[in-house]
């Protein structure tokens, strides 16, 4: 049986080491994410956004739980501000950039559930859905400048964490 800190009894989530996890209600054991660590965007081809090619840092907001002296990524941290605004993409063959924004569809296994005290934390869990959504189309090249004509463009995302001490549950 797995010990259980007081503060987790609360429904405040602690930071302990993988081997001594608190029991934070919902978690599903998996890394906890902070700041620092990275969001990775993998769009379906043949759509191409440039800005999603690197992986992303996020940037933590919770204030009560710190990984490594790093405050830890809670439910809405999950999409970077470098993220929110609207990117240029391509799709072949319309190779005239357009415009869209990326919608972030988290699974319950990349967060635990709400407690009384905070917000749900991310955790890395598995693989998720992401949609680009088409603001501005892409266009075929003059002379034929014909629009994309899919306006939602779907892609996968995934959590990659130097973290390998702190697990939520």
């Amino acid at each position: 049986m797995r010990r259980t800190c007081a503060t987790a009894r609360k429904g405040i989530p602690s930071a302990l080491p993988a081997n001594r996890a608190s029991r934070y209600r919902g978690g599903v054991g998996d890394f906890v994410i902070a700041t620092g660590d990275m969001i990775q965007v993998t769009m379906t081809p043949p759509t191409v956004v440039p800005q999603l090619i690197p992986p992303i840092p996020l940037t933590g907001t919770s204030t009560v739980v710190t990984i490594m002296g790093k405050p830890a990524c809670v439910l809405g941290d999950e999409l970077p501000p470098a993220l929110k605004a609207p990117m240029p993409y391509m799709a072949a063959p319309y190779t005239v950039p357009g415009m869209g924004t990326l919608t972030v569809i988290l699974t319950p296994s990349n967060f635990t559930q709400v407690s009384k005290n905070t917000k749900p934390l991310l955790i890395k869990g598995g693989p998720f859905q992401v949609q680009f959504q088409v603001t501005v189309p892409a266009q075929m090249p003059p002379p034929v400048s014909t629009p994309d004509p899919l306006v939602l463009k779907p892609g996968t995302a995934q959590f990659v964490t130097t973290n390998v001490i702190v697990k939520a549950g």
